[in-house]
């Protein structure tokens, strides 16, 4: 595998695939459609060599779904969609189209638990009727399962094949979400819980085994969101932590995947990826609906595409509003119809009318941001044969910085392993992703252009300014091992 070329190691100042245009939130109710329907709604997307001791030879794939879990959301909670198809993507060749698909479905399972009132046996209202501890338990009264499919090739043409447990069977388990400390016995209890849903699987054209796991968890993004969308109500050249994280008491849904590299990278170590939601074209509401759980819908028709995420915050921050819902069906073969908002992006002019002193790049069109967002660069994530499209994009020739050692701004401290060299959960993409659209990649390519990236400092007058949204993010916040991710508040303490 190809290691990054030692010239650009001087370079690390330009943050290089950091989104084009970049932003400040998390993807959460990003488009019009998705808003109205949040079982679909991928909120982030990592993808990153595994840094768990141990397991360097290995790429993490995580998708967050469902946005905004009020920890004490019952009594259904937030359980993922038998009727959508979720997927990651991986693009290994760098032409825009998925060589790999790894397919998600779920099934829900009414155990309908059911107590003696008198002379009936009367079905009860809630998901459990007593303490939980292992998976599908007779206390559960909804048991949620999952299979995992691979798809190598046109992800609606060619045929899936089961990934498997390594003992075995090809139906997961799901754990139930985190009701409460009386239910599952305290963060101790849920934790052991849900870590009994980790499975170690057999991955079809794959020499090593991997590892799954799907289940809630804290979410993972840091922003100051209520102020962001209140015009920028902040100061994006103050201190660090000087705004509250509005994520901080919400959980998300978690489907992540460690997978060998051997398995994914080819001759060329860069891969790009992404994640999808799609529903059928079809659905009729019966009416009444079946006895069961979830049962109102009747479902037919093709697979239509409705959530799409690679890269974080491009479509709230950089698609137009008009277009939001299109980008969103899209696939990446197809980006060239929104090229006009990465080359004339309106985010860094907004910033300015609202800001005057952080003025916006004045070189049109912004070939820095084709660069960072639609090709990765070179010598960093840029496949040797690319074409331009937004994904995640990561060199996984790169070796991964253990978590003591990640700085929060990846490449731009210098740090190659993270963002956006892929993405890992401490990186801190708000700011990152700002500074890239107020022209940081200007100021870090010189006057001879190292980077070639089609600018020049004097382009970026604002190129080089510390912004940030004061919400900080770091690996601090994480997990050392897979998944990653911590395990989600509990509704009730």
């Amino acid at each position: 595998m190809r290691s990054t070329p030692h010239p650009l190691r001087a370079c690390v100042l330009a943050l290089c695939a950091a989104a084009a245009g970049g932003a400040f939130a998390s993807s959460h109710r990003e488009a019009p459609s998705i808003a109205g329907m949040p079982k679909l709604d991928a909120t982030d997307f990592y993808m990153f060599r595994s840094y768990e001791p141990g397991r360097q030879d290995y790429v993490t794939l995580i998708a967050n779904y469902q946005p905004d879990q009020s920890p004490y959301g019952g009594p259904n909670y937030f359980a993922m969609d038998p009727d959508v198809l979720y997927e990651i993507h991986l693009d290994t060749d760098g032409d825009a189209v998925e060589n790999i698909s790894f397919q998600f479905r779920f099934r829900n399972t009414l155990r309908d638990i059911q107590l003696p009132i008198s002379d009936k046996q009367v079905s009860i209202p809630l998901v459990q009727s007593g303490g939980i501890s292992a998976p599908n338990g007779a206390t559960s009264n909804l048991r949620e399962t999952y299979t995992l499919g691979i798809v190598r090739g046109d992800r609606r043409k060619a045929k899936a094949e089961a990934v498997t447990m390594a003992g075995g069977g090809a139906e997961f388990d799901k754990p139930t979400d985190n009701i409460g400390d009386k239910t599952f016995g305290g963060p101790a209890g849920y934790a052991a819980y849900a870590n009994q849903h980790l499975y170690t699987v057999n991955i079809p054209g794959c020499a090593a085994p991997g590892r799954v796991f799907v289940g809630q968890r804290k979410d993972s993004f840091s922003v100051a969101l209520g102020q962001v969308f209140d015009l920028i109500n902040l100061n994006p050249l103050g201190a660090p932590n000087a705004n509250p994280d509005a994520l901080a008491g919400k959980n998300i849904t978690t489907m992540a995947l460690e997978v060998p590299i051997a398995c994914l990278a080819g001759s060329d170590p860069v891969i790009g990826g992404w994640t999808s939601a799609s529903v059928r074209q079809g659905r009729l509401i019966a009416s009444p609906p079946k006895r069961g759980h979830g049962t109102t819908a009747l479902n037919g028709g093709a697979w239509a595409q409705v959530s799409r995420l690679g890269m974080p915050l491009v479509n709230e921050l950089v698609i137009g509003l008009k277009d939001k819902d299109r980008f969103n069906s899209a696939k990446p073969k197809d980006d060239g119809q929104f090229a006009d908002y990465v080359t004339n992006p309106t985010l860094p002019a907004l910033i300015q009318t609202l800001f005057p002193s952080a003025q916006a790049p004045t070189h049109f069109p912004r070939t820095d941001l084709v660069a960072a967002f639609l090709t990765g660069v070179e010598g960093v994530n840029k496949p040797a044969n690319v074409k331009a499209a937004e994904m995640l994009r990561l060199n996984t020739g790169i070796a991964p910085t253990p978590k003591a050692g990640q700085m929060n701004l990846g490449v731009l401290a210098g740090d190659l392993a993270g963002f956006p060299n892929g993405r890992r959960p401490g990186d801190d993409i708000v700011d990152a992703e700002l500074r890239v659209a107020m022209g940081v990649l200007c100021v870090a390519t010189g006057a001879s252009d190292t980077l070639k990236v089609g600018c020049k400092p004097a382009d970026a007058p604002a190129g080089a300014a510390a912004l940030t949204d004061g919400a900080t993010q770091s690996a601090a916040q994480f997990l050392e091992v897979f998944p990653y991710l911590t395990t989600p508040l509990p509704g009730a303490q």
